[in-house]
Formats: C-alpha cells, sequence, structure tokens
C-alpha cells in the first residue's frame, strides 16, 4: 500500500449548479435516470469493455468472504447489477443490490431474473437478487447487518463521503469488510496525459453523442479529477474507524480497488 496522506477538502460530488448535499443527490439521481437506457453500452464502449475485467478482478479478490454460504453481501450503488452479478459468479454468499436510481434497478432486476435461465454450470442458477431503492446515505438495514459491502464506481458520486463511509459501517458487522472500487485519476507521464486527454475530450463527446445527455459524460471526468486520489481516500477510511485499510491501484493507475475492515468491536 502507498504511504498514506492527509485527505484533501472534498466533501461530496459536486454536480454543476448544486450548492447543498440535497441539491447533489437529486442531480446525480436525475442524471442516472436519464442515462440509464444505455449506461451499460456506454459502460462498455468507452472502457474498452475493461470495466468487465475490474469487475471480476474486484470479484476475485474477495472469494474469501463469497465461499461462505451464510455470508451476507449488499452491493451498494449497484446500478445495473453488473458488480451484483459478478459476485454472484464466484461463490453462494447471499447478496443484495441498492441503489437510489429506480431506473437502474429496473435494468438490474431484468439482469437478475435471467439468472434462473443459465445453466448450473455457469455458476447463475438460483432466484433473482432482492435489489433495494435506497439512499447510500440512509439506508434501511439494521446495524451489523452485512459481512462484506461492495460499490463499484458508485461511492464518487455520493454528496457526502465520510457520512457514506460511517453508514457502511453502521450495518458491516463488526470484523466485516467494505470494498470500493472506483477511477482514479492517473500519474503524470504518457500514458496518464493520454488517458486525460481522452477522458476529458473524447469520452464526453462519444458519451453524449449516444445517449444524448452530454452533461452526463462531461460530469464523468470532472468527478474523478476532484475526487480523492487513492491514499487520500484510505486516510479517510482510517480516519472515521476502519482498520486494515488497504489499496490496490490498476490498469495504469486510472482505478483504485480501496478494502478495509470494521473493527470487531
Amino acid at each position: 500500500m502507498a504511504n498514506l496522506a492527509s485527505p484533501i477538502p472534498v466533501k461530496g460530488t459536486q454536480p454543476e449548479g448544486a450548492h447543498t448535499e440535497p441539491d447533489a443527490s437529486r442531480k446525480v439521481r436525475e442524471m442516472f435516470t436519464q442515462i440509464a437506457p444505455r449506461y451499460d453500452l456506454l459502460n462498455h464502449l468507452l472502457s474498452l469493455d475493461l470495466d468487465r475485467l475490474w469487475r471480476k478482478r474486484a470479484a476475485r479478490r474477495l472469494r474469501p468472504i463469497l465461499e461462505h454460504r451464510d455470508a451476507l453481501v449488499l452491493d451498494l450503488c449497484c446500478g445495473t447489477g453488473d458488480l451484483t452479478l459478478a459476485l454472484a459468479r464466484v461463490g453462494p454468499a447471499g447478496i443484495v443490490g441498492a441503489d437510489f436510481s429506480h431506473a437502474m434497478l429496473v435494468r438490474a432486476r431484468a439482469k437478475s431474473a435471467k439468472r434462473r435461465r443459465v445453466p448450473s454450470h455457469a455458476g447463475l442458477t438460483g432466484p433473482p437478487f432482492p435489489f433495494f431503492e435506497a439512499d447510500a446515505l440512509r439506508l434501511p438495514f439494521a446495524d451489523r447487518s452485512f459481512d462484506l459491502i461492495t460499490t463499484a464506481f458508485g461511492f464518487r458520486n455520493l454528496a457526502n463521503y465520510e457520512a457514506g463511509l460511517c453508514e457502511m459501517q453502521r450495518i458491516l458487522k463488526p470484523g466485516g469488510t467494505v470494498a470500493i472500487l472506483e477511477f482514479t485519476e492517473p500519474p503524470e507521464g504518457f500514458l496518464g496525459n493520454v488517458y486525460r486527454w481522452y477522458f476529458r475530450s473524447v469520452l464526453p463527446l462519444i458519451g453524449g453523442f449516444l445517449s444524448g445527455h452530454s452533461a452526463a459524460y462531461s460530469y464523468l471526468p470532472k468527478s474523478v479529477s476532484r475526487f480523492f486520489r487513492p491514499p487520500e481516500l484510505a486516510t479517510l477510511m482510517t480516519s472515521v474507524g476502519y482498520s486494515s485499510v488497504d489499496f490496490k491501484v490498476w490498469t495504469f493507475g486510472t482505478v483504485a480497488f480501496h478494502t478495509a475492515v470494521r473493527p470487531p468491536r
């Protein structure tokens, strides 16, 4: 793990025109509602299909928990359910999804329902997952409910990062794990500069054209540039009470995978 640094003064996501936390939450929800119909297509296209690889890699890293049939997992900010399905392929743990965008959950439930028609050797048989429409800052789950909480490319969109980490800690069992997969700014250099050019100049044009909502794909690179660097997020996680905080940086420093544990107390 890299050396930890002091967190930068970022409280939460900052969509254009948002002046309060409720404003930020509302704008993000509206944005994802608008882009939901082509969300999966654009995720795969704009990431050159690397988003599938990142989710699979994250799920494999969590195998020791997912292999326990009695473990309960929450995939938070689950969107259309891609990480939820990736987790299910790894082990028999019980999995619950939650997101505050109804339009995204409609698609997640449709994907989950298809599990019934997948052959058993694919590891996806069984009933569909339960999905809940819920705000990550006010979750409808009891204290100490989950063995594992995951989130992929959703934490960055919270209106208050510290409050989100505390809410996840509240519903984690003592000794439970939180795992956050997020975009991050790559280091300076040729590859980092190529990435920034693509992410800030090319991706918004393609995403806006294909989705019909250019503001959403302009928001994406801006939100990443404002977000914590991996050591800074690790420091924030430690400061709110997590232990065993660690992170790995993948794909030339463009994606970070953080894990931490709620202390067994």
